[in-house]
């Protein structure tokens, strides 16, 4: 056993803390308030959602920013209702992560963390935008990672020349 307790040779224990977070750029357009119409219509809305992380200069410091674009359309015509861009980050400090496995962490935890808080953003601002709030489904972001690999190795492999 060493000094503090922990037994010799084992994993050290994952440690993630949000320092900080907070929204770095929003855009929200009510494109029909624009136009100066008003609809009932059937919404058909659209969620896109990127993920990326950067290492901070304090150690053990990750800052890891999830962008949402979503976007809401009239299901029969098309016509755009509202465009909504959210840029939202969050400070975290990490120990005990492997370094292979840091990337997924960073890509899958801590977005996992911070979605309640997007989430209430999202239903906060469409609501004052003058539509009802828009309640986002949760988001796999296990799914958004390995899509993000699957498409990195596929443009890998396009860009190996044949033999």
């Amino acid at each position: 056993m060493a000094e503090n307790g922990a037994i010799e040779g084992a994993q050290p224990q994952v440690q993630m803390k949000v320092l900080g977070q907070f929204i770095r750029d929003m855009s929200f357009e009510n494109v029909m308030a624009q136009k100066g119409t008003g609809t009932e219509a059937q919404p058909d809305v659209s969620v896109q959602v990127n993920l990326d992380a950067k290492k901070r200069t304090a150690e053990n410091q990750y800052e890891v920013i999830t962008k949402l674009i979503i976007q809401s359309k009239v299901k029969e015509t098309g016509d755009v209702l509202f465009v909504f861009e959210l840029e939202y980050v969050g400070i975290f400090n990490i120990e005990g992560v492997p370094e292979d496995q840091l990337h997924p962490f960073l890509l899958i935890e801590c977005p996992r963390m911070l979605f309640p808080f997007l989430r209430r953003i999202v239903s906060d601002v469409t609501r004052d935008g003058g539509f009802p709030p828009l309640n986002l489904d949760n988001i796999d972001f296990v799914a958004i990672y390995r899509n993000e690999l699957a498409r990195r190795q596929a443009e890998t492999a396009a860009e190996q020349p044949t033999q």
